[in-house]
C-alpha cells in the first residue's frame, strides 16, 4: 500500500509541477478521511463504522474515549516525502480542531469546548513539527467551521492554538457554508490568509467583500469541485478578473474551491489545466509576470 501511495503521491507532485501551479499539495493519496486520518494517529480514540456525510459519500467517524494524546507526527513524514519531489514549496495540511471534534463522538470530554481546545493543542505540536521539517505554508482545514453560529468564538481560539508561533505562513480553508452568516469573524481568524470557496456559490460574497474588506489575503476558489463540467479558461479567468476588482493582486491567491477527490482524474486535471492557464493569461494581460 505505501508503495502505491508513494507513486500516487509522486505523479500527482509532478503534474502540479507540469502545468505551472506555484505552491503544491502532497494530493493526501494516503488519508482515507481528513477526520479520521488523524484521529486514528492519535491516543485516546476509537474509529466507529462509516457515518454518511452528504450524498453517497461516507466517512468513518472518530470517537474520544480517553484523554487525547499524540504519540508523534501524524504527517510529517508524507510532507518530508512529498517535499522531497520537488523545489517548489508543499502545503503542511491540518485538519483543523473544531472540525475534529464536530466530526467525532465524544465519550470522554462531555464539552464541546473541552474537546475542540484538547484537539488544538495536539494540532498545534503537529503544526510545529511540519514547520520544522521545512513547511513554508501550514494550512488549517476547517469545513465546520460555519456549523454553529455561537461557537465561533470558540473556532478562533482553538486555530488560535494551533497557528500560535508559526513563522510559516497559515492559511485557514473552509467551504460551503453560510459565508454571510459568519462574515463578521473572517477578519477575526488568527491565520495570514483565508482559503475561501467561491464559484460554487456563483461568486455571492464579492459585494460583501467590497463593502467590508478582508484584511488579510485570500486563496480565491475559480473552480467548482463539486461540478463534473470542466469550466473552461474563458470563464475562470472572468471570475479572476471579478476578484482583482475587490482584492489587490498581491493579497489574491488562486485555486479550486476545495479538495478534488470527488471528482475523476480526468476531470480534476482539467479544471487545474485551466485554472492555471487562466491566472496565466490574466497575469500576462495585467503585466505581473
Amino acid at each position: 500500500m505505501r508503495t502505491l501511495e508513494e507513486k500516487a503521491t509522486s505523479e500527482w507532485i509532478r503534474f502540479q509541477e507540469e502545468i505551472g501551479i506555484d505552491i503544491l499539495v502532497d494530493g493526501e493519496q494516503y488519508r482515507g478521511d481528513m477526520a479520521t486520518y488523524f484521529a486514528e494517529n492519535l491516543e485516546g480514540t476509537e474509529i466507529s463504522g462509516l457515518v454518511r456525510s452528504y450524498g453517497n459519500r461516507y466517512y468513518k467517524k472518530p470517537i474520544i474515549v480517553d484523554e487525547l494524546k499524540r504519540r508523534g507526527p501524524i504527517s510529517v513524514d508524507w510532507f518530508t516525502f512529498a517535499q522531497a519531489q520537488t523545489e517548489r514549496p508543499v502545503k503542511g495540511m491540518i485538519t483543523g480542531p473544531y472540525t475534529m471534534m464536530d466530526w467525532s463522538f465524544d465519550e470522554y470530554y462531555g464539552s464541546r469546548a473541552d474537546a475542540c481546545l484538547a484537539f488544538a493543542k495536539l494540532l498545534h505540536e503537529e503544526a510545529v513539527a511540519l514547520e520544522a521539517a521545512g513547511a513554508k505554508v501550514v494550512q488549517v482545514d476547517e469545513p465546520a467551521l460555519s456549523t454553529r453560529f455561537d461557537e465561533l468564538p470558540l473556532l478562533v481560539k482553538a486555530v488560535g492554538i494551533v497557528t500560535k508561533g508559526l513563522t510559516a505562513k497559515t492559511v485557514l480553508h473552509t467551504c460551503y457554508g453560510n459565508y454571510n452568516e459568519i462574515f463578521d469573524y473572517f477578519n477575526q481568524l488568527p491565520v495570514d490568509q483565508l482559503d475561501l470557496e467561491m464559484s460554487n456559490s456563483g461568486l455571492d460574497l464579492l459585494e460583501r467583500f467590497k463593502r467590508e474588506p478582508l484584511k488579510k489575503e485570500i486563496a480565491f476558489g475559480v473552480v467548482d469541485v463539486h461540478s463534473h463540467v470542466i469550466e473552461p479558461e474563458s470563464l475562470i479567468r472572468e471570475r479572476i478578473e471579478k476578484a482583482l476588482t475587490i482584492f489587490s493582486p498581491a493579497k489574491l491567491y488562486i485555486d479550486p474551491d476545495c479538495g478534488l477527490k470527488t471528482r475523476s482524474v480526468e476531470e480534476a486535471q482539467g479544471k487545474l489545466r485551466n485554472m492555471v492557464a487562466a491566472a496565466r493569461a490574466v497575469r500576462k494581460a495585467r503585466g505581473l509576470t
